[in-house]
Order: C-alpha cells, then sequence, then structure tokens
C-alpha cells in the first residue's frame, strides 16, 4: 500500500532524502511465516571485517521462492533467541525480499540439537578474532584476510565507486588467489601478461579489462574517497569531503576537531575517517594509488577575481540519454563546479538538463518555466558565468 500526499506542488517541496520522497510511504503485508529445519550456521566475513553468522537450511518454499539460508543477525541475536543447530525454525523474508529467521520452534526439539559457539579465529584466515567492548559485532582484524579482501575489492571497483567495467566479483577472486592483488592498489599494476596467465581470459578480455581499469584513474576525488570504504563514509559524505578538501593529502591530516566542524561530519563519522589515515597498511596503499597516477584533486573553477565556483547556488535535475557523458559523470561534473543536482524538478530547479527521451521531467520544467538546456548548453552556460 502506497499513501502519498494528493497535492504534487506541496510534494515537490518537500523533497526527497537520498532516494526517498518525503511526500510518499509505502507499507507491506506482514511476510509469511513458515518452518524448517537449521542444518548449519556458517559464518561469512565482511569488507569492514564483520563476522556475520547465517543459517543453512533444509530448502523450503517462501512465497514461491526456494530459501535455502538466511541471516541470523549477529552471535548475540542467536544467543538470545537460544537458536541451536538442528532446531526446526520459523523463517520468513523481510519485506518479501531477505530471509531471515525469526526463532526456534522449541516446543518440536528431540533433545539432539546443539548450541552454537561464536569463532574464536577467522573462518577465512584463521587469525583471532577481536570484539570492541559496547559493540555486538566480532571482527577479523587481519588486513590480509583473503574473505575480506574479496569484499573490499568487490566496493571499489563497484559503480558507486571506482565504476571499473568488467570487474566482477569472479574476477577478483581469481586475482586473489593467483596472488596477483593483495590490496585494491594492486588493480593498477595488472599487466596483460597476468591476466593472459588466468583461465577464461584471452586477449580480448585482458585488453578490455585494462581499458577499463586505465579509465577509472580519470574517476573524480569523491569517487576514490567512496571507494576506500571508511567506515560511515558514503558517496554522500564523501562529496562533503571532496568539496571541502580537495584532496586526500589534506583530508589524511586532519584532525577530528577539524573534521567536525564540516556540516554532516559527526564525531563518530570524524573519528573512523582519523582512524583509518593513521593505519600503516592503509598509508601504503595509499602511496601505492598516487605511484600509480590514481590521486585525483577536486579542482576549484572560481570567476575571476571573486573566488567563486561558477554554478554555485545552481540547482539541476538531470535526465534522458546524454551522448557526451553518463548522468554520474555530468552530475559529478555539476557537482565540482559548485552546481547541486537533485532527483526530481519542483520549483527551486534552475537548470534542467535534458537528452534524449526525457520524459516526465521535460513536461514538469516546462510547466513551471524551468531552463532547459541540452550538453552543449550546459558548457556554454559554464563559460558564460566565468566570463562576468
Amino acid at each position: 500500500i502506497v499513501i502519498k500526499i494528493n497535492n504534487l506542488a506541496l510534494s515537490e517541496d518537500l523533497g526527497v532524502v537520498g532516494k526517498d520522497p518525503r511526500g510518499a510511504i509505502a507499507y507491506k503485508f506482514p511476510a509469511l511465516e513458515v518452518t524448517t529445519r537449521l542444518n548449519d550456521i556458517g559464518v561469512n566475513v565482511g569488507r569492514t571485517g564483520v563476522l556475520t553468522p547465517y543459517a543453512e537450511l533444509e530448502p523450503v518454499e517462501i512465497s514461491g521462492v526456494i530459501v535455502r539460508k538466511a541471516t541470523l543477525h549477529n552471535f548475540d541475536y542467536i544467543d538470545e533467541k537460544d537458536i541451536r543447530i538442528g532446531d526446526r525454525v520459523l523463517v520468513k523474508r523481510a519485506g518479501d525480499v531477505i530471509p531471515y529467521v525469526i526463532g526456534p520452534v522449541t516446543s518440536a526439539r528431540k533433545g539432539d540439537e546443539k548450541p552454537f559457539e561464536p569463532p574464536q579465529q577467522c573462518p577465512s584466515c584463521s587469525e583471532p578474532v577481536q570484539h570492541k567492548p559496547g559493540e555486538v559485532a566480532w571482527y577479523c582484524n587481519n588486513p590480509a584476510c583473503p574473505a575480506q579482501l574479496v569484499r573490499v575489492l568487490e566496493y571499489f571497483v563497484s559503480r558507486g565507486a571506482m565504476e571499473i567495467e568488467g570487474f566482477g566479483i569472479k574476477i577478483g577472486e581469481q586475482l586473489i588467489e593467483a596472488g596477483l592483488i593483495k590490496d585494491i592498489a594492486d588493480i593498477y599494476f595488472l599487466s596483460r601478461e597476468d591476466l593472459l596467465d588466468l583461465e577464461g581470459f584471452a586477449e580480448k578480455k585482458a585488453d578490455n579489462l585494462l581499458l577499463a581499469i586505465r579509465d577509472s584513474k580519470s574517476r573524480p576525488l569523491a569517487r576514490l574517497i567512496t571507494a576506500l570504504g571508511i567506515e560511515g563514509v558514503g558517496e554522500v559524505v564523501a562529496t562533503t569531503l571532496a568539496e571541502t578538501f580537495h584532496s586526500l593529502d589534506r583530508l589524511s591530516s586532519l584532525t577530528i576537531d577539524e573534521l567536525t566542524e564540516v556540516e554532516g561530519i559527526g564525531p563518530n563519522i570524524a573519528e573512523e575517517i582519523v582512524s583509518w589515515f593513521d593505519q600503516d597498511n592503509n598509508q601504503r596503499v595509499l602511496g601505492k594509488l598516487k605511484e600509480a597516477g590514481v590521486w585525483p584533486v577536486e579542482q576549484v573553477t572560481a570567476s575571476p577575481g571573486d573566488g567563486v565556483r561558477p554554478l554555485d547556488g545552481l540547482v539541476f535535475v538531470v535526465t534522458g540519454t546524454l551522448t557526451q557523458y553518463t548522468r554520474r559523470e555530468v552530475s559529478d561534473h555539476i557537482k565540482r563546479l559548485g552546481g547541486k543536482v537533485t532527483g526530481s524538478v519542483s520549483k527551486k530547479t534552475d537548470y534542467l538538463l535534458a537528452g534524449q527521451n526525457a520524459g516526465s521531467k521535460l513536461t514538469k520544467a516546462n510547466d513551471l518555466g524551468v531552463k532547459v538546456i541540452d550538453e552543449a548548453g550546459l558548457q556554454d552556460l559554464i563559460d558564460d558565468l566565468i566570463a562576468d
């Protein structure tokens, strides 16, 4: 059930938070609950080193989907619910998507169920696991942990980060297993010969991947900060950091007090940022990235004499299919020059950058009298503002 404010102008004025409109909310009917046997409990290692338990289930159908695995959240959850291996457990799909274990059916116990003991060593690298006081999570703090590195690598090359096309998790696993990648910076030191030695790589596939890696060197600073995977630093915070401090050299020298002076950055995120840059292993990775030429600097384009970026204060919406850039690239370009990019057209929008098949946003822009420009028009606007 979707409930919306029945006034389009008011809904637009309310805006959005991330991808969520303030003028609408969705509710789902209660998820179907089923029972099945918990055959075993496994443990995954995430990119930040967090150990997460999961249930290995006797296959069961839930809303037309066969479920074999389900999340168990954390080790405290297993203890609090007294979930045991061999239990009959109640399972549902949260939001009809992600399966998770609600708890055991204690009345169905036969006496041979086994309590689960959290691992004392990482299941991937066998290093001792650690538990931070006051936190639920248990961690593997070994930066060379293979399972952790696979997830770190997957995040680094993803679309919201360095966006290396064709570099999937399977290729990452291949490269790590072959010893060619020990950290994210090693991506930029791969050679054609390295790739051709791997199973499934012919000359064209190797060349295409190397080209995609080379192209990623031109990603803006905000994308690289996102890709580093600092706890609490997603795309929004990374953009703020890039626009405020302009380089990794400056960012790596900041104190917690200096970071918390920036709007949107609290003490917890500031502490994570400072801690990340203080780690020797991370400094070594940054040095290798710099050596490889992956060291973007946020350029501040100013109008002569006044120190103001030409698009400061202007609000843009990007829609349709562009010919010279992707929508993400042109959005990054606008932000670098001081503009703000939003997802919906409103009275506050200054310009709609429209490509082919612009659709309803173009119609709305025309109705509201918002100026509509194309890619050439954007460049003309920038040139005119700089000239002024």
